[in-house]
């Protein structure tokens, strides 16, 4: 009989990609925390904001594609960055069915203190912009083989 080591033991924890993706990416997350926390936001509202200082105005229905959120997440995150005063929504006048959102001048200001963000958070991981690029672009051809599935 056949000895099995964690080596090659196929349900060894530590060999699953779904438990190192879990395990970084809430390290990661708490990274965001204690720079997001003056700013009032989570990581996924700041996500939100990141997505409308590229693209604004936006859509609810394009936001949600574009943050991969389904409209029962997104409707009360948008609440909660309106009730702080960072976005506005409302009804598209050219559709009425469609909700546009758009930041106020309060969240456009507060981009120039999200920009000092990402360079903290690579100084707080100690890698390289050239080893970040890398795990993007694998973590990338991750999230679309897994959407293939």
């Amino acid at each position: 009989m056949e000895t099995v080591t964690e080596a090659t033991d196929p349900l060894a924890l530590e060999r699953q990609v779904c438990f190192a993706l879990s395990v970084a990416s809430r390290s990661v997350i708490a990274l965001y925390r204690p720079l997001l926390q003056p700013m009032g936001l989570t990581h996924p509202q700041y996500l939100a904001m990141l997505a409308l200082w590229q693209h604004e105005p936006l859509s609810v229905k394009k936001l949600g594609e574009l943050l991969q959120l389904d409209p029962g997440t997104l409707s009360p995150l948008l609440k909660r960055l309106e009730a702080l005063g960072y976005v506005q929504r409302e009804r598209n006048s050219r559709d009425e069915r469609s909700l546009s959102v758009t930041l106020t001048p309060e969240g456009r200001r507060l981009r120039s203190e999200a920009e000092k963000i990402p360079p903290a958070i690579v100084s707080r991981l100690g890698m390289s912009l050239d080893e970040l690029q890398e795990l993007h672009g694998a973590l990338t051809r991750v999230i679309a083989a897994a959407q293939r599935g």
